[in-house]
């Protein structure tokens, strides 16, 4: 199984009314709950961990979570509030107005000895439960527990409007990253983490301390990763028509996942070992699925049955 742990929210999306008036239009999302949504509609098996509000707004997410084959088995489900998230897009980025006081998700507690671990091939981790010191202490305890066993994901996702003590978060994000065999985030993530360091200094900063593949995603520029044996991978972005770019990087995420998942080279040995023709067609892979999911408005991972493959 692969597993994603963190936020599960609802996104307000823009729109516009019958009238031509801004409107908002409600759309289950949350970083980490996008891509335990993204790896299951390819065809993973595949699990969320987390915490879901039995509230109006927490049965929309346990509906759309199953809807696309997430196991929420391991969610914690609680009477906290769901978190909310008003979106405004500027320039072609996605802002984003957080509500998020003692919600479910920010009210999640790892249970230890809960998770099989010895079945579980990849675990996923990000996004805004690494803001808040609470959630973040239990997924660096959640972190640990997998770590001798399952490969460990992590993309920081930052979501700045939250953080009230930066220092103190890229401390957290270079923990977390320390620990991590693969690590993507976005060339905005980066700005924001690590300001005008070149991108390969960085990666190989971090290849250096263990981790295996480190991957920038770059929009319109599409993705360059780093790899310890397989050197250094770009790929294009495809040609689309953008309705919305919510949820592209969790998509990316998702399908890159899938994809090593798919070629046998997710566990951590064998992520060691893949090859430059396998990686660079997973991230081919994950950037068409991106790709669509931009075509269309919030968070809305493709399924595999619209992605033309052949592996």
């Amino acid at each position: 199984m692969l597993i994603a742990c963190g936020d599960a929210l609802i996104d307000f999306v823009p729109t516009r009314n019958a009238e031509g008036r801004e409107a908002v239009m409600p759309a289950v999302g949350g970083s980490c709950l996008n891509v335990a949504i993204g790896m299951a509609r390819l065809g993973a098996p595949t699990g969320f961990v987390g915490g879901i509000s039995t509230d109006l707004f927490g049965r929309m997410i346990a509906d759309h979570a199953t809807a696309s084959n997430v196991e929420l088995g391991l969610a914690a489900r609680s009477d906290h509030q769901t978190t909310l998230a008003f979106v405004r897009i500027v320039a072609g980025e996605s802002h984003y107005a957080f509500y998020d006081a003692e919600t479910a998700t920010r009210n999640w507690t790892y249970r230890r000895g809960s998770i099989p671990f010895d079945t579980v091939e990849a675990l996923h981790v990000g996004s805004t439960t690494l803001v808040n010191d609470q959630s973040a202490a239990e997924t660096k305890a959640l972190i640990a527990d997998a770590r001798g066993t399952s490969t460990i994901s992590f993309d920081p996702n930052c979501r700045p409007n939250l953080v009230r003590d930066k220092p103190a978060y890229l401390a957290r994000i270079d923990e977390i990253a320390a620990g991590a065999d693969l690590i993507k985030m976005s060339d905005v993530d980066f700005a924001y983490l690590y300001g005008e360091e070149p991108y390969q200094q960085r990666a190989g900063a971090l290849l250096g301390q263990g981790t295996s593949l480190v991957v920038i995603t770059r929009g319109n520029n599409g993705a360059i990763a780093w790899h310890a044996g397989a050197g250094s991978i770009e790929v294009a972005a495809p040609k689309v028509e953008v309705a919305d770019t919510i949820g592209a990087g969790d998509s990316f995420q998702a399908a890159l996942l899938f994809a090593l998942h798919k070629q046998g080279r997710l566990a951590r040995e064998s992520l060691r070992k893949v090859g430059a023709g396998e990686l660079r067609r997973a991230l081919s892979f994950a950037a068409n699925c991106a790709g669509l999911t931009c075509t269309r408005p919030g968070a809305d991972p493709p399924w595999s049955h619209e992605i033309s493959w052949s592996w």
